[in-house]
């Protein structure tokens, strides 16, 4: 054997094994690829549903802010509702006159009346209009006397130093009784749904 033919042997295995080591890189430089491949999809479709589901959170809150907002602007105009119709009863109340006015505040008086015993003098107030009104009423009873002014929409308060009981019977405090009494019946008739 001849040189040559060694050295063309050892190119011939150095060839055949630099080929080995080209086609086993290649194969594996394709079995990295294909996996950072897969990875790198995973990671997509992963980053995709984070932020599909951000969206759909932030859309959720969005939507439930905006329900809050509108159930808050909703009772909002509820209560304005409810408070023009309460100023409107009060107009029509401070308003009244004539017979009616007599019959209701003379209906409370007479109820004030019965806390009372006789003998002990009742100071009457009442709304400064219904002076004269309350002035012929209370001549009207025993022991009872005009005492002055009364902030208040129309009625009565009496008091007696003698038994220290006060009887707040004022259209005022009536209305709020039966406001309070009636306000579910009153928003459900205003606001039928």
């Amino acid at each position: 054997m001849s040189l040559e033919t060694v050295v063309e042997d050892i190119r011939n295995e150095a060839r055949e094994r630099a080929e080995e080591i080209r086609t086993e890189g290649e194969t594996r430089a394709n079995e990295i690829v294909d996996e950072a491949e897969s990875e790198a999809e995973e990671i997509l479709a992963e980053k995709e549903q984070e932020v599909a589901n951000r969206i759909e959170r932030e859309r959720e809150q969005k939507l439930s802010s905006a329900k809050l907002e509108a159930k808050q602007k909703r009772l909002e105009a509820r209560r304005d509702v409810l408070q023009e119709v309460r100023a409107d009863a009060e107009e029509s109340i401070a308003t009244l006159g004539g017979d009616e006015r007599e019959e209701l505040t003379r209906s409370l008086l007479d109820a004030a009346a019965e806390e009372y015993e006789s003998g002990n003098t009742v100071r009457i107030y009442g709304r400064p209009d219904d002076e004269d009104l309350l002035t012929d009423i209370v001549a009207d009873y025993d022991d009872f006397e005009y005492a002055g002014e009364y902030d208040c929409l129309g009625g009565i308060v009496a008091e007696s130093e003698a038994s220290r009981v006060r009887v707040n019977n004022t259209f005022d405090s009536i209305l709020e009784d039966v406001w309070e009494d009636n306000l579910q019946q009153i928003s459900s008739r205003l606001f039928e749904q």
